[in-house]
């Protein structure tokens, strides 16, 4: 077991790391180290892109405004809008209709993921083999590289400071994105993460890592990545689905929707009321019904038989103490009813309505992803690592997310034999 609160992070579990997979994976004996480079091929193995395609996109050079910093900012809080509309929806129709997105380079490594952390969780408890909620989240992870690249060229030796000749860039893959906790604009990549929480243990645990361009949307890494994890664990099946205000787009609900997944999504404050609920029913931002008080009504369950969603005066409920109209809306003392239907907008209307004691209670476990965030890129220091590229920093978060499904383990353990 990798401590994670090791004296030397940058060195001591690497090296451990570095010990085990040379014994246990590339088949040395521990009296007999292979040398450095032998671990970086063994890295090499695991990343499923064209070696000579690879070496090919290291040599290149590039102009150096390649990844010109944006001059706008979106403002303290806010997160960068969607470069490209209707991205959504062609990442949702091609996750329906194919087997694999392109350039899924790090598929073995979450194959080998799913092997050692995510089967053996499971046979113990950790993960539920029903009702799974997935909690999805993506983190800025900033690279070290220099975002101007590197001169190559002599001008510099012949007083051109400022030239326009082509450059390396250490870190290819690296852009800009908006991180939006700083304020601020990092030059790096974009970490996305499935998890799940377990309330018996109070563990979190991650279940798919995938990196992403530092611009790449949520909205498009989630669908992505529930893709991606659906198919490489068939035989766990998601039951809901809790992501942030930034997913909060109709291809996303369609396709919980075929997937039979309820999803638990965040409102977005900038999108208005939709077109398709009747004019005369007032409703608050998350689509429940307002009395003719101004008041919240409370939600009284789903008819299957009229494929509505009944909602109950808030006063006749004991939700209110008192009623405010000058005129009674209704003279029986079960109060006035209003019906809802999940056609008119999917968005507004998901499976378990907002606002009820079951959304709130599942939409908690989102938390979990940010905690799992938080343990990769802090507990075991993957920021603070001197690497660059895609490749190794998956790898290196894959090793880490092993970890942390080892610390559950030792903390169900302990628990279970103090019980």
């Amino acid at each position: 077991m990798l401590h994670k609160n090791s004296a030397s992070p940058l060195c001591d579990w690497q090296v451990k790391i570095f010990i085990f997979l040379t014994v246990y994976l590339t088949g040395s004996g521990s009296d007999h180290l292979p040398p450095l480079g032998s671990y970086f091929d063994f890295i090499n193995r695991l990343w499923l892109c064209n070696p000579e395609f690879e070496k090919l996109g290291r040599k290149v050079l590039f102009p150096p405004d390649k990844n010109k910093k944006p001059s706008s900012k979106p403002g303290k809080g806010k997160k960068l809008p969607n470069r490209h509309p209707g991205i959504t929806q062609k990442a949702a129709s091609f996750a329906l209709q194919h087997q694999d997105f392109p350039f899924h380079y790090e598929k073995a490594l979450q194959q080998l993921f799913s092997i050692a952390a995510i089967v053996p969780s499971l046979e113990l408890g950790l993960i539920p083999p029903d009702n799974l909620t997935v909690s999805g989240d993506g983190t800025c992870v900033h690279s070290h590289a220099n975002p101007y690249g590197h001169k190559v060229c002599g001008c510099t030796e012949n007083g051109i400071s400022n030239c326009s000749c082509p450059r390396h860039f250490s870190d290819p893959d690296a852009s800009w994105g908006w991180d939006s906790d700083l304020n601020m604009y990092y030059y790096g990549h974009t970490l996305y993460m499935l998890s799940c929480h377990n309330d018996l243990y109070q563990t979190d645990l991650p279940l798919h890592i995938r990196f992403f361009d530092a611009k790449r949307h949520d909205s498009v890494s989630s669908i992505v990545s529930l893709a991606e994890f659906r198919r490489l664990n068939p035989d766990l099946p998601v039951k809901n689905l809790c992501l942030d205000s930034a997913h909060d787009n109709y291809p996303t609900y369609e396709l919980c929707k075929t997937w039979r997944i309820s999803p638990f999504i965040d409102l977005n404050s900038n999108r208005g009321r939709p077109v398709t609920i009747p004019k005369r029913l007032n409703i608050d931002t998350d689509g429940t019904p307002l009395c003719p008080a101004g008041f919240r009504m409370v939600y009284w369950g789903y008819s299957p038989k009229r494929h509505d969603c009944k909602w109950r005066c808030p006063v006749a409920c004991g939700k209110e103490e008192k009623c405010t109209c000058k005129v009674p809306c209704s003279s029986s003392p079960y109060g006035r009813c209003i019906y809802t239907k999940p056609d008119w907008d999917i968005r507004l209307y998901p499976p378990v309505p907002r606002g009820t004691e079951e959304y709130i209670k599942t939409y908690n476990n989102r938390t979990s992803s940010e905690r799992v965030n938080n343990r990769i890129l802090n507990d075991y220091h993957l920021h603070d690592m001197k690497i660059h590229s895609k490749k190794r920093y998956s790898f290196f978060a894959m090793i880490a997310g092993i970890n942390i499904h080892l610390d559950a383990r030792i903390k169900k353990q302990k628990m279970d034999s103090a019980s």
